[in-house]
Parts: C-alpha cells; sequence; structure tokens
C-alpha cells in the first residue's frame, strides 16, 4: 500500500525549470565585474612577457647600455640589468687620445670588481695597482684604438652603481640592477 501513496502523489521538484534544465540563476553585475578582472590580469601577464621580451628583466634591448666619457677618451658598452650568477660583458673602447706613451692607464671602481664580480680582464693587462676605491689597470697599446672587456659575474642581487675612468681624464658613471 505504500508504494500506491507514492505513486498518487509524485514528489515535486521546487527548483525552477526552464526548458527542462534547471535554472540557477545569474548575476550579470558580477559576471562584467569579474570579466574586467579577468581582461585586466591578461593585460598584465601580456605586459609582463612584452617586458621581458624587450629585456627589462636582463639579455634583451632595453637591457644594453652605452656610455660615454664627456671629454671622448672612451665609451663603455654593458648591460643594465643583469642576472646573479649569469656572466655578462662589459667592453670599454678607448679613443686614441687615452693612450699616453703607448700605454692606456684604466681606473676601475672597486664596485666592478667585487660587487659585479669582475672574473678576468681581457687582454691581460700589463699590471694592476690596487687602491682603496679601486683598481687601475695599464696596458700596452699601439697607439690607436683599443678595447678592453672585463668578464662579470654578480653573485647577488642588488643596484650597483660603477665608474671607469682614463687616468686623467672624465669619469664614466652608470648603474646596474642585478636581478635574481
Amino acid at each position: 500500500m505504500a508504494d500506491e501513496r507514492t505513486m498518487a502523489h509524485p514528489v515535486e521538484d521546487s527548483v525552477p525549470q526552464v526548458d527542462n534544465a534547471v535554472a540557477v540563476g545569474e548575476d550579470l553585475a558580477f559576471q562584467h565585474r569579474w570579466w574586467r578582472f579577468e581582461k585586466g590580469i591578461w593585460i598584465f601577464f601580456g605586459l609582463i612577457l612584452l617586458a621581458d621580451a624587450l629585456g627589462v628583466f636582463g639579455r634583451g634591448l632595453l637591457a644594453k647600455a652605452e656610455r660615454r666619457a664627456a671629454d671622448g677618451t672612451m665609451w663603455v658598452k654593458y648591460e643594465r640589468v643583469e642576472r646573479a650568477n649569469t656572466p655578462s660583458i662589459m667592453t670599454i673602447h678607448f679613443d686614441p687620445s687615452a693612450v699616453h706613451n703607448g700605454t692606456v692607464r684604466l681606473f676601475v671602481s672597486e664596485s666592478v670588481v667585487k660587487q659585479l664580480g669582475a672574473q678576468r680582464v681581457i687582454p691581460q693587462p700589463q699590471s694592476s695597482t690596487l687602491s682603496a676605491d679601486g683598481v687601475t689597470y695599464s696596458f700596452l697599446t699601439s697607439g690607436g684604438a683599443s678595447t678592453v672587456e672585463i668578464a662579470l659575474e654578480p653573485s647577488f642581487a642588488g643596484v650597483q652603481d660603477f665608474r671607469v675612468q682614463v687616468e686623467g681624464a672624465a669619469a664614466v658613471r652608470g648603474r646596474v640592477a642585478v636581478v635574481p
């Protein structure tokens, strides 16, 4: 008998249905806010990828820099943004006016040696002299334009200011941001 009562009065669903599907409702104002948030996130990530491709985080067009001495005796090419524990090269070009008696004397600040992690100098200097705020390298040259490369490998993140200078000439100053 219990079965006949159940069949006589079927259980009715109290959830409204539209086209035989459960209608769950919607909040269009919330959905529009959510879509705006998603669009903002996609734009943000797109800008991060673009910045990375351009070199904002190292090794790209925006990461490369070149500075010239005010008197034209030298110019320095380096990476404005470097990565910790990753090798890079600082290239220093000398104008013939930087040569005195067949020698170029180049001062490099302590920050290049210690914080930026100078590994080696190419070509090998004839001599080097330590001072309280850096190292002065002496290079023999034939008198024409010359180039020196300093292999760098910073070991920790931070912003480092540096100075390189031909003895008796204007200095070149720069700043390198080392990212992890």
